[in-house]
Formats: structure tokens, sequence, C-alpha cells
């Protein structure tokens, strides 16, 4: 078996793996309150669960990161163009970004919630907020990464299934920004309901890593 398979196939064990618990965590997540105030309360009256939440989504992200440096690592036809290899990098970063703000909502912004702290909460939240913005240059990854593959003659995963995940991953963008940014409800659902459609496409996009022989020719 070339080197290269056998990383995607390691490769798309991890998305797989680290999508079902990303999916795992955004039901149990919940859309974003607008108001501050609501959000802290939110946290206090359920602290064991927003903490077991942001632990899942850390170890999610862990393994984007991880199965994003073996793509980049390896030589096949998801790294083809500079594009695909930028998109590939973007993700780990975007992983990396992300997961700083998934330990900070698992440890000190719980505390600053259950102790009424509000001065802390306010500074860790909005250290939380920016540091989110890595998962819109993740989800701009993914809808790159799907993008490609509904192009390539030996996708992973059925075109309308691809097109699917570049609209869900823009989706999440344009949903965190309405919501985050602007202050608009619908768009922290918007930005809820994406994601789990980009995370499932994900899924389903490292699992045919894993079984198709095809899908990995470089």
């Amino acid at each position: 078996m070339p080197n290269s398979t056998m990383a995607l196939r390691a490769a798309g064990a991890w998305l797989a793996i680290g999508s079902l618990l990303l999916v795992g965590a955004l039901v149990f997540h919940g859309p974003l309150a607008p108001d501050m105030d609501v959000q802290a309360k939110i946290i206090a009256d359920g602290a064991t669960r927003w903490t077991v939440v942001h632990w899942v989504a850390a170890a999610a992200l862990s393994l984007f990161a991880v199965a994003g440096l073996i793509v980049l690592a390896a030589t096949s036809r998801l790294t083809q163009a500079w594009w695909t290899v930028t998109a590939w990098a973007v993700l780990l970063v975007g992983a990396f970004w992300t997961l700083t703000t998934a330990v900070a909502e698992a440890t000190a912004i719980t505390g600053a919630a259950v102790s009424a702290n509000r001065a802390m909460f306010e500074a860790w939240w909005s250290f939380a907020e920016g540091k989110a913005t890595g998962f819109l240059f993740l989800a701009l990854a993914v809808a790159v990464i799907a993008g490609n593959d509904a192009r390539t003659p030996s996708a992973a995963t059925p075109p309308w299934a691809s097109w699917t995940a570049v609209v869900s991953g823009l989706g999440a963008v344009v949903g965190w920004a309405l919501g985050v940014w602007l202050d608009i409800r619908p768009g922290n659902l918007i930005w809820l309901v994406s994601s789990l459609v980009m995370s499932l496409w994900i899924l389903w996009f490292g699992l045919a890593l894993v079984r198709t022989e095809d899908a990995l020719k470089g």
C-alpha cells in the first residue's frame, strides 16, 4: 500500500472521529444567546454540560488539526493545487484557533459564569469571541475542500453532498457574522444548523477516505 494512501486513510479516520464528536458538541451546545447576561445564566445553570461540551469540542478540533497535518504531509489529489493546499493549512490553523476558545469556555468562562463575576466573564467572553473567528476560517476551508471534491472525478462523496457542504460552510460563516457581529438573533441558529450539516459531510468524507481506494489516488 502506498504511504500516501495509508496517510490519507489515517487522516480520514481522524476526520470522521473528530466530526462525530463535533456533531455531539454542537447538538448539546445550542445557539448562542444575543444578550451576554442571558448567556452567562445559561452557562451557570448548566455548568457541567457546558464544560463537557467544550472539552468534547476541543478534542474534535484537535483531531481536525491532526488530520490537516497528515493531509499536508501526504502527496495526493487532495493537495494538487495551491488553493487546496492553502485550504488544508487554513483548516489546521482554524482548528487551533477555535481550540483555544473551547478550552477557555470549558474553564475560565464557566467559572466566571458560576461565580457571577461579570467583569471576568466579559473579558474572557471577548477573548473567546475573537479566537472563535478561527471557526469561520475552518468553515471556509471546508467549503473549498468540499468544492474541490465535487469537481474531482474520483470524488469521495456524491457531488450533491459536496455542494451541500460548500453551502453549509458558507452558511456557518454568514450565520456567525449575523448572530455574533451584528446581533441578529436568527444568525445564531443559521450558524448552528449550517455547522451541523458541514460536520456531517466531514464525517462522510472522512469515512469515504478510509474505505474508498479510488478516492485516494493522486
